[in-house]
C-alpha cells in the first residue's frame, strides 16, 4: 500500500509548523544565544542586547505571536514518497501559508514586482517558494525557515578568483570572501547571525545549497574535515571582528557557520552566502497518515 496524502489534515499540520515557526525559536539556536549572552563582558551593550533578543523570544512563545514583524520569506524544503501528487502537496502549503497569513502568523509579504501591489495573504509567483525532494519513508518531511528581508538583504555572492579579496579557487578564497561578506555587513542583517554558504554549483544551486545549510543544529559537526576545519576557524575569526549584536561590539558576531559543496563548472567558482539573522526561525516535521510530529 502506498502512502494517501489527506489534503486537509496536512494543511492543517502545515499551518501549525509556521506558527510553530513563527513563534518559536529552535532549541539548539536559544542555547546559543544563552552562551553568547553569558560571555559577553557585564554591563556591557551585546549583553544587554542578547538578553533582550532571548527575552523576546521568550514572550513570543507564551503570546503565540511572530518572534519578529518581519516574518519573511517561506522558505519549504518538501520531501515526498513516490507517487505523491506535488501539486496537491503545493496546494495543502499554499492554503496554510494563506490561514497563517489571517491568524497573523505571518506578515502580508508577498509584493508583485512590477506593480508593487502587496498580495495580501503571503501567496503569488513562487510564494511560497517550494523545494521538492523523493524518499523511500511513507511519509512526508517539511522543512520551513523564515527568512527576513534584512538578512537576506545582506546576503552576497562571490565569483572567485577576486583579485580585490586576493581570493583564488580554493579554501582559502572561500574563506576571504565570507569575512568580507560579514565585514560589509557589520551590525546590518539583525547580528548575530548565521552563515549557510555553499561552494560551486551554479548562481541558483550554490544560493540553494547555502540555504539548506540553514538547517543544520548549531551544534553539529560537518562531515566533510575540509569543511569542518573551515567552519570552526570561520567561526572564532569572525567573532574576533567586533561588530557584535546589532552592530554595538562584543564578541559575538555569528551564532553559527555552516558550509556545504557541490560540483561546478570547470569556468565557474562561485561563493553563495546565505546570511540568517539572529531570529533563526526554522523548524520540521514529519507527516504520516495516523500522526504528524514536530522537531
Amino acid at each position: 500500500m502506498g502512502f494517501k496524502l489527506d489534503q486537509e489534515k496536512f494543511q492543517a499540520a502545515v499551518l501549525e509548523l509556521i506558527r510553530r515557526t513563527s513563534t518559536q525559536l529552535p532549541a539548539d539556536v536559544i542555547s546559543a544565544m544563552e552562551q553568547a549572552r553569558d560571555n559577553e563582558d557585564p554591563d556591557s551593550a551585546a549583553r544587554s542586547v542578547l538578553g533582550s533578543m532571548l527575552k523576546n523570544t521568550e514572550m513570543a512563545r507564551e503570546d503565540s505571536t511572530p518572534i519578529c514583524q518581519d516574518t519573511g520569506t517561506n522558505i519549504h524544503l518538501v520531501t515526498i514518497p513516490e507517487g505523491v501528487s506535488l501539486r496537491k502537496v503545493e496546494a495543502a502549503i499554499v492554503g496554510a501559508t494563506r490561514q497563517a497569513t489571517e491568524k497573523a502568523y505571518l506578515r502580508p509579504n508577498a509584493v508583485d514586482s512590477i506593480s508593487g501591489k502587496n498580495s495580501g495573504d503571503n501567496t503569488g509567483v513562487m510564494s511560497p517558494y517550494i523545494h521538492f525532494d523523493e524518499w523511500d519513508e511513507p511519509s512526508i518531511k517539511v522543512r520551513l525557515a523564515l527568512k527576513g528581508g534584512g538578512c537576506e538583504n545582506v546576503s552576497a555572492q562571490y565569483k572567485l578568483p577576486d583579485g580585490s579579496l586576493k581570493a583564488g579557487r580554493n579554501l582559502d578564497g572561500v574563506y576571504k570572501t565570507i569575512v568580507d561578506a560579514i565585514n560589509k555587513a557589520q551590525g546590518l542583517g539583525c547580528a548575530p547571525g548565521i552563515l549557510g554558504i555553499g561552494v560551486g554549483g551554479d548562481r541558483a544551486t550554490g544560493m540553494l545549497m547555502a540555504k539548506e545549510q540553514l538547517f543544520r543544529k548549531l551544534d553539529d559537526v560537518n562531515t566533510d574535515p575540509a569543511l569542518a576545519e573551515l567552519e570552526g576557524r570561520l567561526m572564532g575569526d569572525l567573532n574576533k571582528l567586533g561588530i557584535g549584536p546589532l552592530g554595538f561590539g562584543g564578541k559575538t558576531t555569528v551564532l553559527g557557520v555552516k558550509i556545504g559543496a557541490v560540483h561546478r563548472l570547470p569556468a565557474s567558482f562561485f561563493v553563495s552566502i546565505a546570511y540568517m539573522c539572529w531570529a533563526d526561525r526554522r523548524h520540521e516535521m514529519i507527516f504520516c497518515e495516523s500522526e504528524v510530529s514536530y522537531d
